[in-house]
């Protein structure tokens, strides 16, 4: 090589370090224009869990119970459902109350007193045996009264007993009447439990539908917030000369995508929001609304152990609002079975009345007008149908009544109990989940920080980025969204075991 060429070659290889040297100190090109400097990408992740900034906006489920177990118009409706069934216990007890009756007629024509009877009496049943107690004061006196009926100038005293020797002495209508009543009244208190754990079952499901929609909208406002950073860092390095200028496209439709998914999500919040305001009543059962400022409490996330998961398949198979009115239903159809077969017997009646003056309390009364074994009133009444039809078919039915809501409640234990482990086993599973998920998410955190460094690298592109963010905020959108189901899970396994989350005091 001549010593020219050899000049020159070493003279370019120091230009071509010199130059090279120069844009390793300093990556970005020398086209900087005035007054404009250098933005970030990203200045930050999506932020972890954190608590509203001011507890004194949150709308807790507390709050909540209060407001539905004390003025839900359901609720308040509830509560009738035992008023009617001990109003039922009332009207069957009518059945035992003393009747005093009194009936007066007189006649008197052309200067003769046809007939002047006055009768009164006073029955008083009696629990045991179908016994009806009988007091009574009869003074019937006239010319034309029946000899039969006719009784001294001073009217004629009676205490007696009317006894069922036959059909009615086991079971009589109003026993009969007055045990099912009992039973309704179960029943009605049952209904009731069960309608009220129904209204805050559904309102624990709005109340997290609303809690759900709630992290969406935060969420998708902070991925909105991330993009805009990336686009005016993207749009400002472009203008410097050190990013492509297509690249500020992407960022800014990003950007777009994010809005309108932001706008769909505002809306949405504002339906869960009215959805909840359905259960919100004050005390004068005026509709209330939440104060646009509120936010949901952070899910308690609770973990059903496997004591509470045995004392609630206990309580469902054994105190299950459901079982307990199929369990009222079958004992008061048993009841009617029992004055069906009572009604099988033939009516004997027999009544026996002590007779005496009805001026008894004198002294010159003569002894053998007064109460005694010579002075009294027998009476016994007997009918039997000779084919019983009526009564074997009304007594068929009840049995069959009887067996069909035995079996009903035999089916009824078991899918309660079916629902119970069903939900038990989801709720586990959404605890497992929720592990994994949260170990996916920090996964993805790493990959979006690497993703990021790489990008400052030259080694990455902003759809890369923007693939990776999107990633993790559709991550932390289904971490809430499970959280969410699983506290109505939750809710739903105390409703399937006959209970509820939280109670009034």
């Amino acid at each position: 090589m001549q010593p020219r060429a050899r000049r020159l070659l070493t003279a370019g290889l120091l230009l071509l370090l010199s130059i090279g040297s120069a844009r390793a100190q300093d990556p970005r090109l020398p086209t900087q224009k005035p007054g404009l400097e250098p933005a970030p990408v990203q200045t930050q992740q999506l932020a972890q869990d954190r608590p509203p900034a001011d507890t004194a906006h949150v709308f807790a489920l507390l709050d909540l119970a209060e407001l539905v177990f004390t003025s839900h118009p359901i609720v308040k409706q509830a509560q009738l459902l035992s008023d009617v069934g001990r109003a039922q216990v009332l009207e069957a007890r009518g059945g035992f109350d003393p009747k005093l009756g009194s009936g007066f007629d007189r006649k008197l024509f052309g200067g003769t007193d046809y007939y002047n009877n006055w009768a009164n009496e006073l029955k008083v049943p009696i629990w045991p045996g179908g016994i009806d107690l009988k007091v009574g004061y009869d003074r019937m006196v006239g010319t034309y009264v029946n000899p039969e009926h006719r009784t001294p100038q001073g009217g004629l005293a009676i205490a007696g007993l009317s006894v069922p020797l036959g059909q009615g002495l086991l079971i009589d209508a109003r026993r009969n009447d007055l045990r099912q009543a009992r039973w309704m009244q179960t029943a009605a208190e049952a209904d009731r439990v069960k309608l009220i754990n129904e209204v805050w079952l559904d309102a624990q499901k709005a109340y997290w539908n609303w809690y759900f929609a709630y992290q969406q909208t935060l969420l998708i406002e902070e991925g909105v917030a991330l993009a805009q950073t990336r686009f005016q860092g993207i749009s400002r390095r472009a203008l410097l000369g050190d990013q492509a200028p297509i690249d500020s496209v992407e960022a800014q439709i990003t950007v777009q995508d994010r809005i309108v998914q932001m706008q769909q999500q505002v809306v949405e919040q504002q339906n869960n929001f009215l959805l909840l305001s359905n259960y919100l009543w004050n005390k004068d059962s005026q509709p209330v609304e939440l104060p646009a400022y509120a936010v949901p409490q952070r899910p308690p996330m609770p973990v059903v152990d496997s004591v509470e998961f045995a004392r609630l398949r206990d309580l469902a198979s054994n105190q299950h609002p459901t079982l307990i009115k199929l369990d009222a239903k079958v004992r008061q159809l048993r009841i009617e079975e029992s004055y069906r077969r009572e009604l099988l017997k033939p009516t004997l009646n027999v009544s026996g009345y002590l007779l005496s003056r009805g001026d008894f309390y004198r002294s010159e009364v003569p002894s053998y007008y007064a109460f005694g074994r010579d002075n009294y009133k027998l009476g016994v009444d007997f009918a039997f149908p000779l084919f019983l039809r009526k009564e074997r078919g009304k007594l068929q039915q009840a049995r069959l009544k009887v067996l069909d809501a035995a079996l009903e409640q035999q089916q009824q234990r078991r899918t309660i109990t079916n629902q119970v482990n069903a939900i038990y086993n989801t709720l586990k599973a959404y605890e497992r989940q929720l592990e994994v998920q949260a170990q996916t998410i920090a996964n993805q955190r790493l990959l979006l920080r690497a993703e990021l460094q790489k990008f400052e690298l030259g080694e990455s592109t902003i759809f890369l980025i923007n693939t990776r963010e999107s990633k993790l905020i559709d991550l932390r959108l289904k971490q809430e969204s499970m959280r969410a189901s699983y506290e109505k899970a939750r809710a739903e396994l105390y409703y399937y075991a006959g209970s509820r989350t939280l109670r009034p005091e």
